[in-house]
């Protein structure tokens, strides 16, 4: 009998740890490791100064570019060229109706013969009055009348040839002819228009000397002087030029002092084309370059960098820092701020990422300098 109690409480006591071993592997649950992010870093170098390169905007245009016109109203009775013609200093262009200015010619002609054979006669009484002077024949009075009668026909000579001379002078400006070897751009009217005087009936572009005008700051411009080679941008092409003026006021519209700078003969550039100035100044003033990507919204107007610090059990992790951008080109940025030489920064990214978060450097080499 008390060998079988004995037996009992023995597996009593097997069955009871059984159950207490089940309940204890129940309440066990696993802790899943937290995987740490790694990131792209980069040490700040410090620089005492940046190259601040600055694009100015102006247009192409010949040394030469005018529109060209009569000296006089007329109507156009024959238009020679026409835009996109290529013509030489001297060649004829168009010309005005004459009709009026030949038939006016003609009268003038007739006036001014009519004229001299009144001074023939004229001249021919003065000298047999003369001679009946000298013989007392001839009062005093019709002598001077004689006398008078010759120099009005002179005077009356000399008006008739001096408006001769000007519609001579009319005929030959109802042609039109090119003051410059150039290219007509275009044309401003149509055959049988009555023009008005200094109307432009083409607009003529020179091939010599092809420059660009182009506005800076006043603060630039001090800085420039004549004759100084700059870059210059047309397209895709950059030129050397030679800055052959600088304007000696501002412009009132757009506040800044104008550059005439000369292109290279064998540019082929035309008219209207945008030309930019590559200007580039040596600012004094510390700072830091980074990547754009390295930069995120702050507050108040300022910008944030992540920065990589360790903490006193050593592991990385991300502190946020406030920066000014003091410039910016298309992949990089220069700032200042609360950051120092060699801080380590985070350069992408930085949207998965959370101030305070454990981080892993992907540069042994910055990793260890933390």
């Amino acid at each position: 009998m008390k060998t079988a109690t004995r037996s009992l409480s023995a597996l009593s006591i097997v069955i009871s740890f059984l159950l207490l071993s089940g309940c204890g592997n129940d309440e066990t649950i696993s802790t899943p490791s937290v995987a740490v992010p790694n990131v792209i870093t980069q040490p700040l170098r410090f620089n005492s100064s940046y190259q601040h390169q600055q694009s100015y905007t102006g247009t192409v245009r010949s040394a030469d570019t005018t529109g060209v016109g009569f000296e006089l109203a007329g109507k156009l009775s024959d238009i020679i060229v026409d835009s996109g013609d290529t013509v030489i200093k001297g060649q004829k262009l168009a010309t005005l109706n004459t009709q009026l200015l030949e038939a006016e010619l003609q009268q003038l002609s007739a006036s001014l013969q009519q004229t001299q054979a009144d001074l023939d006669l004229a001249q021919s009484n003065l000298e047999r009055s003369i001679e009946l002077k000298k013989k007392q024949y001839v009062s005093e009075q019709q002598f001077d009348e004689t006398q008078q009668q010759v120099a009005s026909l002179l005077a009356n000579q000399k008006r008739l040839k001096a408006s001769l001379y000007a519609t001579e002078l009319k005929l030959e400006k109802s042609t039109l002819v090119a003051p410059f070897n150039g290219t007509i751009s275009k044309r401003h009217h149509n055959l049988g228009e009555v023009i008005a005087l200094g109307s432009p009936v083409f607009t003529l572009i020179g091939t010599n000397q092809q420059q660009a005008y182009i506005g800076v700051p006043h603060s630039v411009a001090q800085t420039l002087k004549s004759n100084q080679v700059v870059d210059i941008r047309i397209g895709d092409q950059t030129h050397k030029g030679l800055i052959a003026g600088i304007s000696a006021e501002i412009d009132p519209v757009t506040r800044t002092v104008q550059l005439r700078i000369d292109l290279p003969n064998n540019s082929q550039v035309i008219n209207g084309e945008i030309a930019y100035l590559e200007y580039q100044q040596q600012i004094a003033d510390a700072g830091y370059w980074v990547p754009i990507s390295s930069l995120t919204d702050g507050v108040r107007g300022l910008w944030n960098v992540f920065v990589v610090t360790k903490n006193e059990q050593g592991q990385a992790r991300i502190e946020r820092r406030d920066v000014d951008i003091l410039y910016t080109t298309e992949k990089q940025a220069y700032i200042n701020g609360a950051i120092q030489k060699d801080d380590v920064i985070i350069t992408q990214g930085l949207h998965k990422l959370v101030v305070g978060q454990r981080v892993n450097p992907t540069s042994e080499t910055v990793a260890r300098s933390l």
